[in-house]
């Protein structure tokens, strides 16, 4: 598990410089099954991230350049009838992948966005009245950038909740930029890429992951943050019961890249913040004052107390 883990994030780190954390928590998101959004500014290396891990895993991979004419057929697929047998046949759409890398999801309509609702919950895609199963292992990587709003339609609450995360990479420190400099200037960083691993053993590590173990009071531990936020005067919407699980299935994914088979108070602190974050919605006071939804997570996090765990 380590051993496979510590190849891709190896890999990813070629890329993507001095944002070890980062690339950890996305290895971690594909292995709780869950799906990934990337929101910062442009020219940090939002979609060079999603596509150092689509290039690390031997899978298949495809990419969604949302824009506001995009179709929900273009995403789900479409029925085409076809003359020579006369009778409709089903032709697959760019959500048929194991790694989905979406472009700028937020310039999208939201008819086309909700495409993705059914795929991402629950692994599958409907049309026209027939169920087609989704490749396994399947994640979405969706970048958007929060600055430049014109033109763009903010994801409602119900598909950011759809993410398990959201992550923001940050600019990079001085030393990790002139090191880009070497790196990146002459041949495209992700040409040099192979990958270390693929989709069948990213599925056995998966399933490694659903075994680690979660005591009761781990399992109380979790429930008791989505609560506090639940009656927080500082939200006007708290964690759903979605982000919950979100929140433990991503705790022991973080649980197994450690080594451990079993769930320690650390590691749910470690994923509070990008599993929840995003979910949130401030008070009108909490906004007047210029708190965050993190702000207001790392107080809950110090509030909430930690039950004693036992084996």
């Amino acid at each position: 598990m380590r051993a496979v883990a510590a190849r891709i994030s190896d890999s990813m780190t070629r890329v993507i410089e001095g944002k070890l954390e980062v690339v950890q928590m996305a290895i971690a998101v594909l292995l709780a099954e869950g799906h990934l959004l990337i929101e910062d500014v442009p020219g940090v290396g939002k979609t060079m991230l999603a596509k150092s891990l689509a290039r690390t895993i031997d899978c298949t991979v495809r990419r969604i350049q949302f824009t506001p004419d995009l179709l929900p057929s273009d995403i789900t697929g479409v029925s085409v009838f076809n003359q020579d047998v006369r009778d409709f046949e089903f032709r697959p759409g760019a959500i048929f992948a194991n790694v989905v890398v979406g472009d700028e999801i937020n310039r999208a309509s939201p008819k086309t966005q909700s495409a993705l609702l059914e795929s991402m919950e629950e692994g599958q895609v409907t049309v026209d009245g027939r169920t087609y199963e989704l490749h396994r292992p399947f994640i979405v990587m969706a970048t958007q950038n929060p600055i430049e709003m014109e033109g763009t339609y903010p994801l409602p609450e119900a598909q950011r909740d759809r993410f398990m995360a959201r992550i923001s990479m940050g600019y990079p420190s001085a030393a990790s930029e002139v090191a880009m400099l070497d790196t990146h200037g002459g041949v495209p960083p992700l040409a040099s890429l192979t990958p270390v691993t693929d989709a069948p053993t990213v599925a056995r590590l998966i399933a490694v992951v659903r075994d680690v173990w979660a005591s009761p009071a781990i399992r109380q531990y979790v429930v008791d943050l989505s609560t506090a936020t639940r009656e927080s005067s500082a939200l006007r919407l708290g964690a759903s019961p979605r982000a919950t699980l979100h929140m433990l299935r991503a705790a022991r994914a973080v649980a197994a890249l450690d080594g451990r088979d079993h769930v320690l108070p650390d590691d749910v602190q470690q994923v509070a913040v990008p599993v929840l974050a995003h979910r949130l919605i401030l008070s009108g006071e909490a906004q007047l004052s210029r708190r965050t939804a993190e702000d207001v997570l790392r107080e809950i996090l110090r509030r909430v107390p930690v039950a004693a765990t036992r084996r």
